[in-house]
C-alpha cells in the first residue's frame, strides 16, 4: 500500500533504534527530521539518508531542555512524532547517583512533555497526526537494577494511554512500542556476538512503521515486540 509522503520527527535519531527508524522512514519516501545531541552523528545519518535518495533535516537539540525544544520545534509541521530518545543506567538503586536518576527522568519522562507539547498544537490545527513513543517491556516486567529506568517506562505506558483519550477527537493517534532486548549500545554496552539473540534496531523500526502507516481509521495503541530467540543465561528477554 502506498502512503502519502509525511514529515516524521524522530528524537534520539543519531544511533541505535532512532537511527534505524529514521533510515526506515526515509527509505519509504518520507521527510525525516532527525533530532539528537551530537552533530557529528547526525551529519553521518543525514549523509546516509541523502546517499540513498531520501531527505533529512538534522536538528542538534537536547530534548531535556524545554526552552530549547520549544524554540526549535514549535513552528514545525510534523505529521508523525517518534519519541525515541531515552537513557538508562541499570544498576542497584543504592548505587545510582542523583545525576543519573535526574537524567533518566529528564530524558525519559520530562522530554515527552517538552517535545510532544511543542508539536501537538500543529496536529490539532490540521486535525491529523500521530505520536508514537518507544517504551519497553521493562516498564511492566520488573528486574533488579531497573528501579528508575523501569519506572520511567511504566510512566510512558500510562502517559500515552491517557494522552490517547485526550487527543483522539482531534484526529491524533497515540501509540506505544514496547521492545524487549535490542542489540544497541544502550547503557554503555558495546554490541558483540553475545547480543546475537536480541532484536535488531531494524526490527523495532519495522514495528514502528507498521503502527504509524495504518489507515486513518485504524489505531494500534500498544505493540509489544520480543525476540523468539532464547536469551543467554542470566539475561531477560
Amino acid at each position: 500500500m502506498t502512503t502519502p509522503k509525511q514529515t516524521i520527527l524522530v528524537t534520539g535519531a543519531s544511533r541505535g533504534i532512532g537511527r534505524a527508524i529514521a533510515l526506515r522512514f526515509a527509505r519509504d519516501g518520507h521527510d525525516v527530521v532527525a533530532v539528537a545531541r551530537t552533530r557529528a552523528e547526525l551529519d553521518v545519518l543525514g549523509a546516509d539518508i541523502r546517499a540513498a535518495g531520501g531527505t533529512c533535516r538534522p536538528i542538534v537539540l537536547d530534548v531535556a531542555d524545554g526552552a530549547a525544544v520549544a524554540a526549535a520545534l514549535e513552528n514545525l509541521d510534523v505529521d508523525v512524532l517518534v519519541n525515541n530518545a531515552g537513557v538508562g543506567v541499570l544498576k542497584p538503586f543504592v548505587e545510582l547517583t542523583v545525576e543519573e536518576w535526574q537524567r533518566m527522568l529528564d530524558v525519559n519522562v520530562n522530554a515527552l512533555f517538552h517535545v510532544t507539547r511543542a508539536v501537538l498544537p500543529g496536529m490539532f490545527r490540521r486535525k491529523v497526526g500521530h505520536v508514537c513513543t518507544i517504551g519497553s517491556i521493562g516498564g511492566r516486567s520488573v528486574f533488579a537494577g531497573g528501579t528508575c529506568y523501569g519506572g520511567t517506562k511504566a510512566f510512558v505506558t500510562a502517559w500515552a494511554e491517557n494522552l490517547m483519550l485526550e487527543v483522539r477527537d482531534h484526529g491524533v493517534k497515540v501509540s506505544v512500542i514496547m521492545p524487549g532486548a535490542v542489540a544497541t549500545e544502550f547503557n554503555g554496552n558495546q554490541v558483540s556476538d553475545k547480543d546475537a539473540w536480541k532484536l535488531m534496531p531494524e526490527d523495532v523500526a519495522d514495528a514502528v512503521a507498521q503502527v504509524v502507516l495504518t489507515p486513518p481509521h485504524v489505531l494500534i495503541h500498544r505493540l509489544e515486540v520480543r525476540t523468539l530467540t532464547v536469551a543467554a543465561k542470566g539475561h531477560a528477554k
